[in-house]
């Protein structure tokens, strides 16, 4: 047989549909997408980015002004503030929607009209690397698609997935302590529909191959809008089957893979990114052999990265960083501190102790922080998430409460962000130093909108003409950072990494361009304390010049030690 992309695209449908005479299946897929059957992918292992790359996520309306489109106001907002400092825009779901802020979408194919139209995307998409949220595993109840069902008309009548409720369930893994089962009547009967995240977010049923096609047609109408990067979302729950957890099964993988093979097909240079919230090591199960996920979120970072500078440790961030296998050449991962959802938990699993996680809780509990739970298995409830504003969350320490090195704390965790192995991504809350928002949480009655405010365009320009404010202190000081990243060989997000031995108190790492002309020896202080490095532990090579590149300063003498400040963050460059 030959390795035609027909017979490429079958060899992965059979394992998702092996009693299906896929050959159909696989034309239905090229002919949506818009492929011919002889045309060319991009090369292997092709990275579709580079240390100039940084995302911000941001929701299309965090930024508004009277009388206008969000989706406009927050093109100006970016082409006037930051058209210099990012390369790429992650807004989260802007189609129409029924709850969740998004993630319960109605229509695929629409813009939501409070935001904007396919217009005022396309703007950023010209201007900006555009991720778009591909709300895969599940759908609103109030859609054209799920009220189809309830006809039991087409299309929508088989696109949602059912089960018997005296089926055993207990072994399917929950991210909410909602019920699994929702009963909805039909025209022909009660049936019970499966919603992992909630009774208004009705999982779709991929075992329809037709839901498939929909999808990949989807898909195809995105990068016609100008879509580079599709964020996956809850994509590791998308396969179900009775008895089974129903998470990372294989047809889930094998579909990724499809997706994988159409979109890049199609557009070379488009990217997928899976987001999948999930202990570390079935997290990097998504990169499949290179042939996956192009980037995954590194989630386990927030958490480790947060409990390190509230405790003045870095034990367990430097062993997770330790155990980090080297992404290989055309995928990478996804570095962030914050999001629009919650700091993760799960990625902690047989990271920290349970004791451990209990004083991190408590910890930003103290710090205004609000704590969402997950239903067990075996019953019972488990805490999923801490919903906090980054910025208040890094106030102080386990031991002190808050203190004054708020800035400086805020500071170090987002150059070690920048400086890590992957494509770092802001979220515009955090890049704006934007505080826990209790009103909204009162307004909405959801613990995760306290990390999702949104600013008048007038005020927040005021906040960052303000050289008083914290809000341009943090700014313009992150802004700083990632213009002398941008810059750097050694930070490409497959540039070589490897972690330094410098006690509990100093987390550092290296980075070495891919050419091998440039080293980065990063280095942050991660205590409340002065500390003391010894020049020579660091093992920098003598024949070479070192700079820091974000204090400019010049190391003449590397019999010496570096004094470095609370929470002070270096970049000992060679070049």
């Amino acid at each position: 047989m030959t390795d035609t992309l027909t017979n490429k695209l079958a060899g992965m449908l059979q394992q998702i549909y092996p009693a299906l005479d896929v050959q159909w299946l696989a034309d239905g897929l090229l002919g949506a997408m818009g492929l011919a059957e002889d045309t060319q992918g991009p090369p292997a292992h092709q990275n579709n980015w580079d240390e100039s790359d940084v995302l911000l996520i941001t929701y299309g309306d965090s930024v508004q002004r009277p009388g206008e489109k969000p989706l406009r106001t927050l093109k100006q907002f970016l082409d006037d503030c930051l058209a210099d400092t990012i390369s790429g825009v992650h807004v989260l779901p802007f189609f129409p929607y029924s709850s969740d802020d998004g993630f319960s979408v109605m229509d695929y194919r629409a813009v939501n009209e409070s935001l904007g139209d396919w217009e005022d995307i396309r703007a950023i998409a010209s201007d900006y690397k555009l991720m778009a949220d591909l709300v895969i595993n599940h759908m609103s109840a109030r859609s054209r698609w799920f009220e189809n069902f309830r006809r039991r008309e087409h299309p929508g009548k088989d696109y949602f997935f059912e089960a018997d409720p005296t089926r055993d369930l207990s072994e399917v893994v929950r991210p909410r302590t909602s019920p699994l089962l929702v009963p909805v009547q039909t025209e022909d009967g009660e049936r019970y529909v499966w919603c992992t995240f909630s009774e208004d977010q009705v999982d779709l049923n991929f075992a329809n191959p037709q839901v498939l096609v929909e999808f990949v047609q989807i898909m195809r109408f995105y990068l016609e809008q100008g879509v580079r990067i599709f964020r996956l979302d809850a994509v590791a729950f998308l396969w179900k089957e009775p008895g089974t957890s129903c998470i990372h099964l294989q047809q889930t993988h094998e579909i990724i893979k499809v997706l994988r093979l159409l979109v890049e097909h199609h557009t070379p240079e488009a990217i997928l990114i899976t987001e999948t919230n999930v202990p570390n090591r079935e997290n990097l199960t998504y990169f499949g052999n290179a042939n996956e996920a192009h980037v995954i979120y590194n989630f386990s970072l927030p958490p480790l990265l947060i409990n390190t500078l509230v405790s003045g440790n870095c034990r367990h961030l430097k062993t997770w960083l330790m155990s980090m296998p080297p992404a290989q050449m055309g995928t990478t991962y996804l570095n962030f501190i914050a999001s629009h959802d919650g700091i993760g938990l799960r990625p902690t699993d047989g990271l920290l102790t349970d004791d451990e996680k209990q004083a991190l809780i408590h910890c930003l509990e103290t710090f205004g922080g609000k704590v969402s739970y997950r239903r067990l298995a075996a019953g019972g409830n488990q805490p999923y998430e801490i919903n906090i504003a980054l910025w208040d969350a890094l106030k102080g320490t386990e031991e002190s409460g808050p203190d004054q090195w708020q800035l400086q704390r805020f500071l170090c965790a987002h150059a070690i962000m920048l400086a890590l192995e992957g494509l770092p991504a802001f979220y515009i809350h955090s890049l704006l130093g934007t505080g826990n928002d209790y009103a909204r949480v009162e307004h909405t009655g959801r613990l995760r909108s306290i990390n999702r405010s949104q600013w008048d365009l007038e005020t927040l320009e005021r906040e960052l003409d303000n050289p008083m404010s914290r809000h341009n202190q943090v700014f313009h000081q992150l802004k700083r950072l990632i213009a002398i990243r941008r810059k750097q060989p050694a930070f490409h997000p497959n540039a070589t990494q490897f972690t330094l031995h410098l006690g509990l108190k100093i987390f550092g790492f290296w980075r070495q361009s891919m050419r091998r002309d440039q080293s980065i020896f990063c280095i942050h202080n991660i205590t409340d304390e002065v500390q003391q490095v010894a020049l020579a532990d660091i093992n920098l090579i003598g024949t070479d010049h070192w700079r820091d590149l974000i204090s400019g300063l010049e190391i003449d003498d590397l019999s010496g030690s570096l004094t470095l400040k609370p929470y002070q963050a270096v970049w000992l460059a060679n070049r």
